[in-house]
């Protein structure tokens, strides 16, 4: 089976969000880090039923709710930042991951959305051929 460079990086990113809740909840804060948590895993859970989707379509659709879900965990991140719950450091490097997802993702839907038009294209010319 290939490598699935997306797929891997996102469950690593998992886990540091992971690992970010345990700490935040160690610090008393129940509330943000519920949100991040929620964001976080999700990237990488719509990552995985893409893996698996019925159609080109849905493939793409799978990867845009992974990259609005990738958003919303660097809004919930800077949050935390600004809210002092973690160090600039922590956030400059989470922010980083969070960023190479979001690149990565957005890179495939576009080059996904291409793909579907050729296809599409070559589908109506191979139809208007036949005529």
């Amino acid at each position: 089976m290939k490598d699935n460079i997306i797929k891997d990086k996102s469950i690593e990113f998992a886990i540091r969000i992971v690992n970010l809740y345990k700490y935040l909840l160690e610090r008393s804060e129940f509330v943000l880090s519920k949100q991040v948590l929620r964001s976080g895993t999700s990237i990488g859970a719509n990552i995985s039923e893409a893996v698996r989707a019925e159609s080109d379509k849905d493939f793409i659709h799978k990867l845009s709710i992974s990259r609005k879900e990738c958003s919303e965990t660097l809004y919930w991140i800077e949050l935390l930042h600004r809210s002092e719950y973690i160090t600039a450091v922590q956030y400059e490097s989470i922010k980083n991951d969070c960023e190479e997802l979001l690149k990565i993702l957005t890179a495939i839907i576009l080059s996904s959305k291409k793909r579907r038009k050729l296809k599409h294209l070559i589908r109506r010319d191979s139809k208007i051929c036949k005529m």
